[in-house]
């Protein structure tokens, strides 16, 4: 009876501990997400706010099939404008990816720059910014910058943050929010950082190097 007693406490310590686990598993991201939003808050600034710096990094989102930007892509586009013609930024490091022929959001980003009045001179695309890791390591690593204004929607702003400050670039942000998006675009972009959350965590303790790197090119 003793053994059959101890098989049962030990039945039911493993069920308490998996539920515990499950729970921890369940209750994880959301807490992670939490932690990050809470960390960075205070390093997201308006354009009016934001103190002076000679690069501002804009990342890449949706561009369609006739070339034209994403609401969320020109959002980003014209609050890094807004930068560039206030004298907070000298340079616009344009950011996307660039994997097919067909595909190229940085030179998407780089034509709208130059509509809207944008000096070719002030604009360094970059074609290896295939996600948000990339583009944080390639800023510091390629283009050697060392300390950046990030342009972006606030929802994205606390991971590129992160990212970035665990790279060794010191960053803060400017939210590109100008328009009320789709529910359906804003929901899916919510969820997908969920697990993109996940995903720069473990990027930013392994710190590999992306998969397109290349030469220096300091922006001087």
């Amino acid at each position: 009876m003793a053994i059959a007693m101890n098989r049962k406490r030990l039945l039911r310590r493993g069920c308490l501990l998996f539920f515990i686990a499950a729970v921890g598993a369940v209750a994880f991201p959301f807490a992670w997400r939490a932690w990050i939003d809470a960390r960075y808050a205070g390093r997201i600034y308006s354009v009016e706010q934001v103190a002076p710096q000679r690069v501002a990094i804009v990342y890449g989102a949706a561009v369609y099939g006739s070339g034209r930007l994403s609401p969320m892509l020109r959002d980003r586009m014209e609050t890094a404008i807004q930068l560039y013609e206030a004298g907070k930024v000298q340079h616009l490091l344009l950011s996307g990816d660039n994997q097919t022929e067909e595909y190229n959001e940085p030179l998407r980003m780089m034509e709208y720059a130059i509509s809207r009045g944008v000096p070719a001179d002030a604009i360094q695309p970059d074609y290896g910014g295939r996600r948000t890791y990339d583009t944080c390591y390639r800023a510091r690593s390629v283009f050697q910058v060392q300390e950046a204004i990030l342009v972006t929607q606030a929802f994205h702003l606390p991971r590129a943050l992160y990212t970035c400050q665990h790279l060794g670039l010191e960053a803060v942000g400017v939210a590109a929010d100008l328009r009320e998006y789709h529910p359906r675009s804003i929901g899916w972009s919510r969820t997908r950082e969920m697990a993109a959350l996940l995903r720069a965590l473990v990027d930013a303790t392994l710190q590999q190097p992306p998969p397109v790197l290349g030469e220096p090119i300091p922006l001087n």
